[in-house]
């Protein structure tokens, strides 16, 4: 069949039109975007090149087979995208929806450029199984394809509608994923189906909706009012990585941390009282370039990027403002993803410790905790890039270990003067060995003064200038002076050789 230039442009506008009128209508009532229009809001304009425009063209009501595919620039960078169209099928993938997919994975991973996939999809069309399911160029080949480009380039998902079924990997497989509340879900059976096998009525909000997946499982890590704020975090995500893992991420102009910050007024005196490392992280970097990760869970660990003097970090902090700071089964596990994301793209890792040390009880050992915490210690293990561990005020137990300490061949460990590293607290290390002589003290006044002397036994012993001269430590900073410290040491580590371990890979305690 030979197309005239009209026929060809009605062929062209069918194709980029999406589906029926009607179910427009229906995605803007519920305040989503046409799949056109969110690729347009997120790219430089005039950079989209398009891939695949006539996928099943011959087919009715088919147009582009349900997905957006191609290349473009952001912030004048080159990246490949994939963006599924729920006005057509409501996104559900077809054989060549799926080969569209395949391909932009394939073409950002032979390219070596970020992969942004725009997700919002009802999952794989059952009539179509045969076709898309089982093959080599199946839907499984999507998966094999992230879990090749993982740690290689950049993938991150923005989530605005559902992900169903073996269509909710994809964003399980991206760095991380930004989802759009009241409209994004992801689930691996329908509430309907679930109601079937288990007999539990749900609904798809209840079960995998944006709040629960970024507050309760960690597989969402940004929960976004609107789809501009979720593309907002697609573009601000992309911008502290590299391209790829040859690379090293992109500088920015230096800018002074906030005038105010008064990062010794943060720290309270007595470890028993709180403080919220968030506005430590905000007070020590760069005004205004802290990019929290996960903000909604685990939040006893606060994780993100952000830079000193221009020069891209990623933070890792307790924040004792939550279950004191200790280490749980979730936040080892955030700790311990983050961790491997910036090793992967030669982020330098700077930990922040006020760490009580891990929970204990039979609670967190069902959950796993000495498998989950062994994670995290194996992710900072076998971290390369410059990585340097801040004692802000204490760091206890396998707690240092998970923190980077003097082990873990950080690049420097450095103390501030209300510094503590101890198997355990002054407290419980007295109660631990003096138990049964605290007990038979009959005279509660004489009780007091024995646990207070033991006590200060204790500190003397675990005193900040004691670590220093015996060289656990590497330095003893003032507060005012963390900053200007850890610029020169992260420059000065900027080159060291990266070589880890004589293997394939390690066998990870999961």
């Amino acid at each position: 069949m030979t197309l005239d230039s009209e026929a060809l442009e009605q062929l062209r506008k069918r194709a980029r039109s999406g589906g029926a009128d009607k179910y427009h209508a229906a995605n803007a009532a519920k305040g989503k975007l046409f799949a056109r229009e969110r690729v347009a809001l997120l790219v430089d304009e005039g950079s989209f090149v398009e891939d695949g425009l006539y996928a099943n063209a011959l087919a009715e009501g088919l147009p582009a087979d349900g997905v957006v595919t191609g290349t473009a620039t952001i912030d004048g960078r080159q990246v490949c995208l994939m963006a599924n169209d729920s006005t057509v099928k409501a996104g559900s993938w077809g054989a060549r929806t799926v080969e569209k997919i395949i391909r932009i994975i394939e073409r950002a991973y032979g390219a070596g450029v970020p992969m942004v996939y725009l997700v919002d999809s009802a999952g794989a069309r059952i009539t179509d199984q045969v076709d898309l399911f089982p093959g080599r160029r199946g839907a499984g080949k999507i998966f094999w394809n992230q879990v090749r480009a993982s740690g290689s380039i950049p993938q991150v998902c923005a989530l605005f509608g559902p992900s169903a079924a073996g269509g909710a990997y994809i964003p399980a497989f991206c760095d991380v994923v930004a989802l759009v509340d009241g409209n994004a879900s992801m689930y691996l059976g329908s509430d309907r189906m679930v109601e079937m096998v288990t007999g539990e009525k749900t609904t798809l909000e209840a079960m995998g909706g944006a709040k629960v997946h970024t507050a309760e499982s960690g597989v969402g890590h940004f929960l976004c009012k609107t789809e501009a704020d979720a593309l907002d975090v697609v573009k601000t995500y992309l911008s502290y990585l590299p391209a790829n893992w040859t690379q090293a991420p992109p500088t920015a102009p230096a800018v002074a941390a906030p005038a105010k910050a008064d990062l010794a007024a943060l720290v309270p005196a007595s470890e028993r009282q709180a403080f919220d490392m968030r506005r430590y992280v905000k007070g020590l970097l760069d005004e205004g370039s802290f990019f929290e990760i996960q903000a909604l869970w685990a939040k006893e660990l606060t994780i993100g990027f952000g830079r000193l003097d221009g020069q891209v970090v990623g933070v890792i902090g307790n924040n004792s403002m939550f279950k004191g700071g200790v280490l749980f089964v979730d936040s080892a596990d955030k700790a311990t993803r983050f961790v491997q994301l910036c090793d992967a793209f030669n982020v330098p890792l700077l930990f922040l410790s006020d760490v009580p040390g891990f929970m204990v009880g039979s609670a967190v050992e069902k959950q796993g905790i000495i498998r989950h915490g062994a994670k995290m210690i194996t992710a900072i293990s076998e971290a390369t890039v410059p990585k340097i561990c801040v004692v802000v005020r204490k760091a206890y137990g396998a707690g240092l270990y998970a923190m980077a300490g003097p082990g873990f061949e950080p690049d420097a460990t450095i103390a501030l003067p209300t510094a503590k590293i101890a198997v355990m607290g002054a407290e419980a290390a007295v109660n631990a060995v003096y138990a049964n002589k605290i007990a038979a003290i009959p005279d509660e006044a004489e009780r007091a003064a024995f646990v207070a002397a033991k006590r200060a036994e204790y500190e003397q012993d675990i005193d900040v200038v004691r670590l220093a001269s015996e060289l656990v430590v590497d330095a003893i900073v003032e507060p005012h002076d963390l900053r200007t410290e850890l610029v020169r040491r992260f420059a000065a580590a900027r080159t060291k050789d990266r070589h880890f371990s004589r293997r394939r890979h390690g066998v990870t305690p999961v």
